[in-house]
């Protein structure tokens, strides 16, 4: 998992509550249990005007204009800004699989739904909550400011804005570490290595009959 320290991004507005799973990436793309290739099909049924299925070829696809992604002065966001209750529905795992793949590191909004936002740890996107007021003021920010950009310091906790504002936001501090070093829960796993093989190794000698 890449690291994560210091972001300065182009932000994109979502403006939508409760932003489910399903809408996220659905449910037809979930066969495949691979962490990469879902960026393409995020969003699918907002994204484009037809019905996707697994194996289309997405560079042929039309796409809706009318989508907020699609509009040409948000390509290469890496910050999602979006409203209450994003992630709500179903547990999948993909949802944030496709929107690291598409391209964000972190997320933006007053709330998100409990499973969606611990998921989000275990695949390297920051899902960072920030009051109401705050977030209505950003939205306006970016839709009045072509290319608007914030910068997320995870060390120092904060989100800053162009003109110099900062906002403080929470988080704990064994996500903030895993985060900040690049580990998930098999990169965490593989920190004591060494520990496990001992065990196996002890194991296999006073059990042998186990591995008969």
């Amino acid at each position: 998992m890449k690291p994560f320290t210091l972001l300065n991004g182009l932000v994109a507005p979502l403006d939508r509550a409760n932003v489910d799973t399903d809408a996220i990436i659905p449910k037809q793309f979930l066969k495949s249990i691979k962490r990469s290739g879902f960026g393409p099909n995020a969003f699918d049924e907002w994204r484009y005007l037809d019905h996707g299925e697994p194996g289309m070829d997405n560079s042929k696809r039309a796409k809706n204009p009318d989508f907020v992604l699609n509009q040409a002065r948000y390509q290469g966001a890496s910050i999602l800004l979006t409203r209450e209750n994003f992630g709500c529905g179903s547990s999948r795992e993909h949802a944030p699989w496709a929107l690291e793949d598409y391209g964000f590191r972190a997320i933006i909004a007053p709330s998100y739904a409990d499973i969606f936002f611990n998921n989000c740890f275990k695949n390297g996107l920051l899902p960072i909550v920030l009051a109401d007021d705050i977030v209505n003021q950003l939205f306006k920010s970016v839709e009045g400011n072509v290319g608007y950009q914030l910068t997320v310091d995870l060390e120092k906790q904060t989100v800053s804005t162009p003109d110099g504002q900062s906002y403080g936001f929470e988080v704990d501090a064994v996500r903030k570490h895993n985060l900040l070093n690049g580990l998930d829960d098999i990169g965490l796993t593989l920190q004591h290595v060494e520990a496990i093989k001992t065990f196996e190794v002890k194991h296999k000698s006073t059990q042998p009959w186990l591995f008969n």
